[in-house]
């Protein structure tokens, strides 16, 4: 006789909670940060139904600390209305103080930006995200990522169908 089969969580338990996948289309990234981010409990169940966005939300120093801007987070819906929260809210990020000394000196270059790249899990099940330096595209870089993404996919069209 066959076991039943197990229903699958919908929970994220460890992994990639949101990803901004449109980040290295816009910028180049050059160094990539872990750090640590202060949620409450009803959000890191919300991150862990994989609801959460990062198209909009963008890192930067507010009072000598580095801040989570504009990340949406959707309430969750089973949560009581004592632990609720605003979905938009800043959050603060754990960095090291020379870590936080070095982004805030880079972001004061002119072009560089601080951009979140995913809110993943590690194998602890703590919440991180991903921050890339990153330095603005303009219009004719992102037509020439374009055209060698389309290049390279045809070409291993071409390859796959000569054998």
């Amino acid at each position: 006789m066959a076991e039943p089969r197990k229903k699958k969580s919908a929970l994220i338990s460890h992994g990639i909670a949101a990803q901004n996948r449109k980040a290295r289309f816009d910028y180049k990234i050059g160094e990539e940060i872990e750090a640590g981010v202060m949620l409450v409990g009803p959000e890191v169940k919300s991150l862990r139904s994989g609801r959460a966005t990062l198209t909009e939300a963008w890192a930067g120093e507010r009072d000598g600390e580095m801040w989570l801007f504009n990340c949406y987070i959707p309430e969750w819906q089973a949560g009581s209305h004592v632990a609720s929260f605003e979905p938009r809210r800043p959050r603060k990020l754990l960095l090291h103080r020379k870590q936080v000394k070095e982004l805030s000196a880079s972001i004061a270059r002119d072009g560089i930006s601080l951009v979140p790249l995913a809110i993943q899990f590690n194998e602890r099940g703590v919440a991180k995200i991903l921050l890339g330096v990153g330095e603005g595209k303009k219009k004719h870089d992102k037509r020439a990522a374009i055209a060698e993404r389309d290049w390279s996919r045809d070409k291993a069209r071409l390859m796959r169908d000569r054998g």
